[in-house]
């Protein structure tokens, strides 16, 4: 099978298009997957991509639009121009049988040419509220796939659309889990934090001021933050102000990029409510303490997380409730209460998809036959 996966921007556009690749790599070896992004020069799929062990990476130049009158729209609409010429020139030279888009601006040149030339393709929304490269994808694909059941909903006018859950990257071998499992064994329990792969200033600062007031009271629990690539340096030096470069149980990251191996191990995990984070959340059936980001389209992170809160499956603390020591409250109930933990993680399972990388395979061979 030969595969062109396209989307990019954020980690939550590309690591479900390197699940998906990984998955068709697993029944079928033999498969020539490339992937398409965006040719901005923090596209994580610049470095998630080749870090997967995927070699060919084709980019357009295409950048997102302002939903209001920006003068930098102009732009906007060049590269859509161009990214279409561009676009058709990778389809005709890959010869793919498949296009997947995981949505992000990156995908709608791509699939669209795929569209145009009659190849296969297939659209991949793990997001609970379409994003405006799918919304106008979903009448002209072959297939739209989505994570959410409200979402099929949100897209009446796709021709061919199934709730399939999200894909989600598996695990490293066995041999490197029971290695990190050793390392974790001096810690009773770890907490593992993040904000997202660019990084969310406002999360990682509450993050460091509540360490600092709560490392040393649990000295056997690991704290283990992921910055971001954007904010590392500048938190870098907000911990070492803190004090907390100093502690044995605390440890400072850019990026973790084996993120369900570390997710699987963790005892609580604080993060934001991006769909892709969710769906390992409850895959792994995980304690956790749900920040949603303020700064998205149709607020749907607070959404997303409001339906796992109200189910009992989550803890949700809003960003604007940092400055009443919420969240170390809760996070220190939490640490105090393995009850709760256990029920939380019971909870959350209920939301899992544990089948859907083999879901998502079988669709794609229907399609093709």
């Amino acid at each position: 099978m030969r595969v062109l996966m396209t989307g990019g921007g954020t980690a939550g556009h590309v690591n479900p298009a390197i699940a998906i690749a990984n998955t068709i790599k697993k029944y079928e070896p033999d498969s020539e997957i490339a992937f398409v992004c965006s040719s901005m020069p923090n596209d994580a799929a610049t470095d998630l991509v080749h870090r997967a062990g995927y070699d060919k990476l084709y980019r357009v130049d295409i950048c997102g639009s302002y939903k209001i009158w920006n003068p930098k729209n102009i732009k906007t609409m060049y590269y859509l121009m161009k990214s279409a010429g561009q676009a058709k020139r990778i389809v005709e030279e890959f010869k793919p049988d498949i296009i997947i888009g995981t949505g992000g601006f990156a995908c709608f040149p791509v699939l669209n040419a795929g569209v145009k030339k009659k190849i296969c393709t297939v659209v991949h929304e793990s997001n609970a509220i379409p994003g405006k490269a799918v919304k106008k994808l979903a009448p002209e694909v072959s297939c739209v796939m989505v994570n959410f059941e409200q979402t099929l909903k949100l897209l009446p006018n796709a021709g061919n659309i199934v709730r399939v859950g999200n894909p989600v990257i598996e695990s490293v071998s066995e041999l490197q889990s029971a290695q990190r499992r050793t390392e974790k064994s001096k810690f009773a329990r770890t907490v593992l934090s993040f904000g997202g792969s660019r990084g969310a200033e406002y999360l990682n600062i509450a993050v460091a001021d509540m360490l600092a007031e709560i490392a040393d009271k649990y000295p056997d629990t690991m704290f283990l933050h992921a910055a971001g690539k954007r904010d590392y340096e500048h938190m870098k030096s907000y911990f070492a102000e803190k004090k907390l470069d100093k502690k044995d149980n605390v440890v400072l990251k850019d990026y973790i990029y084996d993120m369900n191996d570390k997710m699987k191990e963790a005892d609580i995990v604080i993060s934001r409510a991006g769909a892709m984070t969710l769906s390992e959340l409850a895959l792994y059936g995980k304690a956790a303490v749900i920040v949603p980001s303020p700064n998205v389209a149709a607020n749907h992170q607070y959404k997303n997380a409001y339906a796992l809160s109200s189910a009992g499956a989550a803890c949700l603390v809003q960003e604007k409730e940092f400055g009443s020591g919420r969240l170390k409250s809760t996070v220190e109930e939490l640490l105090n209460d393995k009850v709760k933990r256990d029920r939380l993680s019971n909870a959350i399972k209920k939301f899992a998809a544990p089948d859907a990388n083999k879901v998502i395979y079988d669709k794609i061979k229907e399609l093709l036959r």
